[in-house]
């Protein structure tokens, strides 16, 4: 204990060790019947460390090139000593990590934790989501097997629907008109480099956010400790809450490690251009929703092409939906009921249309 003491000591000399956590000591986190759903927060920033600790293995022996990228996968889950359970522990946490990102945002939807003056914290929190979806869509072209292959170009294609920057869009993407080994380098550049800096400052900023407006409560909860302060509830964040989500990450560990071992990523076979795709390919299922969506939609609606009318659809909803807050009523302590409404029928129709997505044909 004196050697720990001792250390303890000679960091905070030069570092003002205590200082720096001195916010966290003060800080405390609301108890009420519905806290369990603050853990999701640090759920998915874990299993984003989970990603970058596993993604950082599996670059050891992973190379970026049409000939070389699905036998280095294929070498590194047959040859390097627990590269298989490596990378379906990366596969399985990227899919959890979109799972509980969604999962975090309607919570906060729900709890209505977006409202003034947090209105920055949701709109870092909602591109965050974005962003991980960007690492889902990256990422799943990279062992360069026939179902990435035609999703991602089917996915391009997408893109490339969009009004006048869309061509360009696709091109950009794919590093030329069509999927090639250039458009393996380019995700791999996005997958490793780009979107994860971009991410790390944006989580600095969300935290941070929270950190410095805290802990939102819902506002009927709101109101009765505002009309009675003897019947408000809290925890220290250092070390009740922390001891709490570190339990939760263990639990998530737990999850995902099952999950990885019992179920591991399957590879598939290799990608060739020339073949036709496979029947009913279908996207990741983050994305199966906006897929089975632009299908059911009519080549022509009027003048307008069916397709580009619901990559623009989708585009403003995504707008609309990182703008939400500014919706909200003045008086943040009566929000808008109208709110909860869209938030339930997104939920509902999200879940529903996946699920009609990965039974249809």
């Amino acid at each position: 204990m004196s050697l720990l003491r001792n250390v303890r000591n000679w960091l905070d000399e030069r570092l003002g060790w205590d200082d720096l956590i001195a916010p966290l000591r003060k800080k405390t986190v609301p108890l009420h019947r519905l806290s369990y759903w603050y853990f999701l927060g640090g759920i998915t920033l874990f299993l984003f460390v989970v990603q970058v600790v596993t993604g950082i293995l599996l670059l050891l022996y992973y190379r970026p090139g049409a000939n070389e990228a699905f036998e280095s996968v294929q070498y590194i889950m047959t040859q390097v000593q627990f590269g298989w359970l490596i990378r379906s522990i990366h596969s399985w946490s990227a899919n959890l990590m979109i799972f509980t990102a969604f999962a975090h945002m309607f919570s906060v939807l729900f709890l209505k934790a977006y409202r003034k003056p947090r209105e920055l914290t949701w709109v870092s929190g909602v591109i965050l989501l974005f962003l991980v979806m960007g690492f889902g869509f990256s990422g799943y072209l990279l062992p360069w097997n026939t179902l990435a292959f035609f999703a991602t170009k089917v996915g391009t294609e997408i893109t490339g629907q969009v009004p006048i920057i869309g061509k360009p869009l696709m091109i950009f993407l794919r590093g030329g008109e069509e999927v090639t080994g250039a458009t393996l380098s380019r995700f791999f550049g996005f997958h490793v480099a780009v979107l994860p800096g971009v991410t790390t400052v944006l989580i600095l900023l969300h935290v941070l956010l929270v950190q410095r407006l805290g802990i939102s409560v819902p506002p009927k909860l709101e109101a009765e400790w505002s009309a009675n302060p003897s019947a408000r509830r809290e925890m220290k964040f250092f070390p009740n809450f922390a001891l709490r989500e570190l339990m939760a990450w263990y639990v998530a560990l737990g999850v995902l490690g099952a999950l990885a071992a019992i179920f591991p990523w399957d590879l598939g076979a290799k990608a060739d251009p020339f073949v036709s795709a496979p029947a009913g390919i279908k996207p990741e299922w983050y994305f199966l929703f906006m897929f089975q969506t632009l299908k059911l939609i009519p080549p022509k609606v009027w003048f307008v092409d069916g397709e580009i009318l619901g990559v623009l659809l989708f585009g403003l909803i995504g707008l609309l939906w990182v703008l939400l807050p500014f919706f909200e009523s003045v008086q943040p302590s009566r929000p808008k009921k109208w709110i909860t409404g869209l938030a339930v029928f997104a939920l509902t129709y999200a879940v529903g249309m996946s699920l009609y997505g990965y039974i249809a044909k």
